[in-house]
């Protein structure tokens, strides 16, 4: 018997209790956005305003791309968010989940609106023992139901509060952070070995690819998305219409999380009576993100090879065109092409663009026949750095299983009867 057994043996053999989140906490809060409060990356911002981009599991990564905000900015949002050492950080709105622990006292930084701030009542729960469980399958479930609105998803702080979770004895909780930090670590020492070759591999395709599709020296002509085919804008849906089997259906929020270049299977469904009244693209189609969090998010493109039509959301636009659907969403991924619309992108609490915008960008239309080759030279470099059943990606996803399983075991208790 394992020590966490014997310690649950001795000091709670009849089940551990299970509360709301509210119940162990000392307070709930937020950050805060710019709108009329501040403004962001002004020549005097040298403190950093953390996303959800920047929370990374257990810890806070800024980088080159971290917004700033000055003094002044910075006392508002702390003003609003009382972030301090402890305390645990949880993406609330658009990618819901993320977490991060504060591990010292914020001098030179603070959050967005969104991010929401737990600060655990350390009599009762481990700051870190709350951030695991936010990952264990019953907590992230009982979140999923809680999410509402569409096209910027988010769970309300005060469904976040009733959302329950096992509360140990101390000592117990100790031993199994210890556990999972142990683990934790020796995980990511492997990961970053092989993200790190991943990286490579993938600049190296990025390069690749950018550079085969500039068609440098060729005499290929170009011509605009509007001139070669034609934008058709989904209509709306939400995450609580979709149904275990059905229409299919891509909301926009899987394109990001879910799809690459192309696909022949959707994720979800939804009934046929709604789908009856939405939009749908069809086989051959190319799905085109046109509403994210980031203007990095817009543009992407997925060819949709499945044998049926499929609703797509109306942050998404269909494009129906005579070219190859997979060499069309190849170039929509270069940075040829978004440096094209990224004038055309509307930025706020969303970025999007509009079908004018898409189709001023112009494509190389080479004959069919090099359109076909071309794919078939890309498909097996994408391969390589993109698909999730083989090489690197696969080591990767195999990993982050063994310890999610690991994870989800120590965090399965049993209630008290």
């Amino acid at each position: 018997m394992s020590k966490i057994d014997d310690l649950i043996a001795q000091y709670c053999p009849k089940g551990v209790e299970f509360k709301e989140l509210g119940e162990v906490i000392l307070s709930l809060k937020t950050g805060l956005n710019p709108r009329k409060n501040f403004t962001l990356n002004t020549i005097d911002a040298r403190n950093f305003y953390v996303t959800v981009r920047e929370l990374k599991g257990l810890d806070i990564a800024f980088h080159d791309k971290t917004d700033k905000v000055n003094d002044e900015g910075l006392k508002l949002i702390s003003n609003r968010s009382k972030l301090e050492k402890g305390d645990v950080l949880f993406s609330g709105t658009g990618t819901i989940g993320r977490t991060a622990l504060v591990r010292e006292e914020p001098k030179n930084w603070n959050i967005k609106e969104g991010v929401y701030v737990i600060k655990p009542n350390q009599n009762l729960i481990l700051p870190l023992f709350i951030l695991y469980t936010l990952y264990s399958p019953d907590t992230v479930k009982q979140i999923k139901n809680k999410i509402v609105g569409s096209p910027v998803c988010s769970i309300p702080m005060m469904e976040l509060k009733k959302v329950k979770i096992p509360i140990p004895p101390l000592s117990i909780q100790e031993e199994i952070v210890n556990i999972l930090n142990k683990f934790t670590s020796l995980e990511a020492e492997l990961e970053a070995e092989l993200e790190a070759e991943l990286e490579a591999r993938t600049q190296q395709y990025v390069f690749y690819r950018d550079k085969l599709l500039r068609f440098e020296g060729k005499d290929v002509k170009w011509k605009s998305l509007g001139e070669v085919g034609t934008f058709l804008r989904g209509k709306r849906f939400v995450r609580t219409d979709m149904i275990e089997e059905g229409f299919p259906c891509i909301h926009y929020g899987e394109m990001y999380t879910h799809y690459n270049v192309f696909a022949k299977q959707s994720k979800s469904f939804i009934s046929e009576e709604l789908a009856s009244k939405l939009r749908v693209a069809n086989p051959g189609d190319v799905i085109i993100v046109a509403a994210g969090e980031t203007i990095e998010d817009i543009g992407k493109g997925t060819a949709w090879l499945g044998d049926t039509d499929v609703v797509t959301h109306d942050a998404c636009f269909s494009f129906k065109s005579p070219l190859n659907p997979k060499y069309v969403s190849y170039f929509l991924r270069t940075k040829l092409f978004h440096n094209q619309i990224r004038k055309h992108i509307s930025s706020g609490k969303i970025s999007a663009i509009n079908a004018i915008g898409l189709s001023k960008a112009k494509i190389p239309v080479p004959p069919l026949a090099e359109q076909n080759k071309i794919v078939a030279i890309l498909d097996k470099f994408d391969a390589l750095v993109n698909d999730i059943s083989t090489g690197l990606p696969a080591e990767i996803k195999a990993r982050k299983k063994q310890y999610e399983h690991y994870r989800n075991k120590l965090l399965t208790f049993s209630p008290i009867n």
